[in-house]
């Protein structure tokens, strides 16, 4: 038999942003399921980077001084190395927010603490070996999700369906939503490697000939970013590891005596850039959100972070509705408009900015030959000589376009008041 739940709101994966808003509706008393199709939240080389912005969501919540108490490390700034000098390229201390720096924290430890918080309330659900396959509609709304669980198919109603489920969202392909591929001319290969005596203590990049390297400083090892041309790892993959272990000790050479410690390509993690945006985010009874409606390049590492603001606004824009139970589904329709209306220009603005990034700069840096020179670029020039211009880049990284709050009850009922016709 096929087993059934009702809910006012089903959640589509149990990432940043399906877990933060799982968080925020249950808190305004909203009755919501989240789906998460794994058993965990253990998974490597998920964006690990809090951002300040979505540190001041959790200043805004009450919940910040707890959840700095989780393991993390702090980086208060970021820098590049090109041609042998070290620039500093962006400096958060500068930021006039509750948090002036990025909290490095394994994902999971992020995703753990928002589930401890929500199961709190007693509207929040959290199904976990619970992955969804299709949507259930009736009369072109949708009513529902099916899932496959450890314990049979089941068929969970809900009067609002939000997919949050990733770039490769399940939601929004059997919803039919149209997807605007923007193009991503690289791919990045993950990996960790130890850290030791003598490190420097930022994170950072390095810039070489034909080669881009990211260092995330995570305490006791380094998360290392190398990023190659779009289809570029069955090259690599022919040259051999040991030609990589090459590779990755010319660019960063402090790494000549670890980077034998990747002994196979399964210590290697590849990821496929994509960057893409629907063209419309909802359809009655379902909306996308985070990577689901706008997958975002690593460039920046503000993904995980821009979902975070997808899911503040929705709760902001929809949970007093979900929450009164005389509110008709159907009636939910023009609040999902809102919402899509609401992120749009930041998810635009932010993707415009990553594509230049990956077009005009990553892409003829690893173009390159190892045999041509570097020079420094410019604007990295300005930043060195003058260090107030680094506050620009930190806060389009840290804070980024239309930063999101939480709404207390006056702003909830201002913001979903229809305005009154100007009198004559």
């Amino acid at each position: 038999m096929l087993n059934e739940l009702h809910t006012r709101c089903c959640i589509v994966g149990g990432g940043p942003a399906g877990m933060m808003l799982g968080l925020l509706l249950a808190r305004a008393g909203v009755d919501v399921i989240v789906l998460e199709k794994h058993g965990d939240f253990l998974r490597d080389f998920r964006g690990d980077t809090v951002h300040p912005s979505t540190l001041q969501i959790m200043h805004e919540l009450g919940l910040l001084q707890a959840f700095l108490l989780r393991p993390h490390d702090k980086a208060y700034e970021l820098s590049i190395s090109v041609a042998g000098q070290i620039l500093t390229i962006a400096d958060f201390s500068r930021l006039h927010t509750q948090c002036n720096f990025i909290a490095l924290m394994p994902q999971w430890e992020f995703l753990d603490f928002l589930r401890d918080h929500a199961v709190s309330y007693p509207h929040f659900h959290l199904l976990q070996n619970a992955e969804a396959t299709t949507l259930q509609e009736q009369d072109g709304y949708v009513t529902g999700v099916h899932v496959e669980t450890a314990d049979g198919p089941l068929l969970v109603n809900a009067d609002l369906t939000i997919g949050a489920d990733g770039r490769h969202s399940a939601v929004r392909k059997a919803a039919g939503l149209v997807v605007r591929d923007l193009g991503a001319p690289i791919d990045v290969l993950w990996m960790r490697l130890p850290m030791a005596a003598g490190d420097p203590s930022s994170t950072g990049a390095r810039l070489g000939a034909g080669q881009f390297f990211v260092m995330l400083n995570r305490g006791s090892y380094w998360q290392c970013a190398y990023v190659i041309p779009k289809g570029g790892i069955t090259a690599i993959r022919a040259r051999g590891l040991h030609a990589f272990h090459a590779e990755l000790a010319a660019v960063a050479p402090l790494f000549t005596d670890r980077v034998q410690l990747l002994q196979s390509w399964d210590d290697i993690k590849l990821l496929s850039v994509t960057v893409d945006r629907l063209e419309h985010w909802w359809k009655p009874g379902l909306l996308c959100i985070g990577d689901a409606a706008h997958a975002m390049s690593p460039v920046g590492g503000v993904g995980i972070n821009l979902a975070i603001q997808d899911a503040v606004a929705t709760a902001n824009i929809l949970s007093r509705s979900l929450a009164n139970p005389q509110v008709q589904a159907k009636a939910l329709t023009p609040l999902l408009k809102q919402v899509q209306s609401r992120r749009l220009f930041p998810a635009r603005i932010t993707q415009a900015v990553q594509v230049a990034i990956q077009n005009r700069v990553l892409v003829p840096v690893i173009g390159k030959q190892s045999t041509q020179a570097l020079t420094i670029p410019w604007p990295l020039k300005l930043l060195n000589r003058w260090p107030v211009l680094r506050k620009i880049p930190a806060y389009a990284v840290g804070i980024g376009v239309q930063p999101e709050h939480i709404l207390d009850r006056q702003a909830h009922a201002k913001l979903q008041t229809p305005a009154r016709p100007a009198s004559k």
